[in-house]
């Protein structure tokens, strides 16, 4: 039994830690880097190894889907919203690439963070609490997935490649994006899964979500101060 809180409490470190040692690590590598500003047509393929990548490495997305499946039990339901969740980042991914709608990377990343807080405080019950009301979760979910989208998409027009294969390559990433975030959530899943069954899910809970709002304002404050200084 103690090894599997030991693990529990792991991977908890893990998925709230890496905000402070990925904070500055998140985005591309010299590696990719080096690739997307070389690529010319279509490369389905690299673009879907990228897009996993990016989503597997990005904290930020990941916090926020902590926080939207915690306290989900029925796989219909977390299918139900993390559906939402895809086809908002989905759609302004495609549309902010392919209508150049451009964004402050520093300002979407911001607003990013604060869905982080924004599901923490929910699943505390803050918003019953201190407004006496309750939002509708399935389209803070969406909404929120049309700015991380929009994260996305700064990502890739940073690197301004040509229009040769273009909608191949978007589509090879945003493929990529869902089977990175499909791998992560089966980790989370597997760990909040055999967490419920100990009576530390309910006492820690609280902690827990506490935590998501406080790398959301870690990471608000790092994009805040990044773009005032830029």
């Amino acid at each position: 039994m103690m090894n599997v809180k030991k693990l529990i409490l792991s991977g908890l470190v893990f998925l709230l830690g890496i905000t402070g040692t990925s904070v500055f690590a998140h985005g591309v590598d010299d590696k990719t880097k080096a690739f997307l500003l070389g690529n010319e047509g279509p490369a389905f393929f690299p673009f879907l190894y990228i897009g996993a990548h990016h989503m597997l490495t990005g904290y930020d997305h990941l916090l926020f889907l902590v926080g939207v499946i915690f306290f989900l039990y029925r796989p219909k339901d977390i299918l139900i919203y993390v559906s939402f969740f895809t086809i908002g980042h989905s759609l302004t991914l495609l549309l902010g690439v392919l209508g150049n709608l451009s964004v402050n990377a520093y300002l979407i990343d911001a607003i990013i963070a604060f869905s982080i807080v924004y599901k923490g405080f929910d699943n505390l019950g803050g918003f019953k609490k201190l407004f006496g009301f309750q939002p509708d979760t399935k389209a803070a979910v969406l909404i929120f997935g049309l700015f991380h989208g929009f994260g996305l998409a700064t990502k890739l027009q940073d690197f301004k490649f040509g229009q040769k294969g273009l909608v191949t390559n978007l589509i090879g990433f945003n493929l990529g994006v869902e089977i990175g975030q499909f791998l992560a959530l089966t980790f989370v899943l597997l760990l909040i899964s055999v967490w419920r069954n100990y009576n530390s899910f309910k006492r820690f809970s609280t902690l827990t979500n506490t935590l998501l709002m406080a790398a959301g304002f870690i990471l608000i404050g790092y994009q805040l101060t990044g773009y005032f200084v830029q």
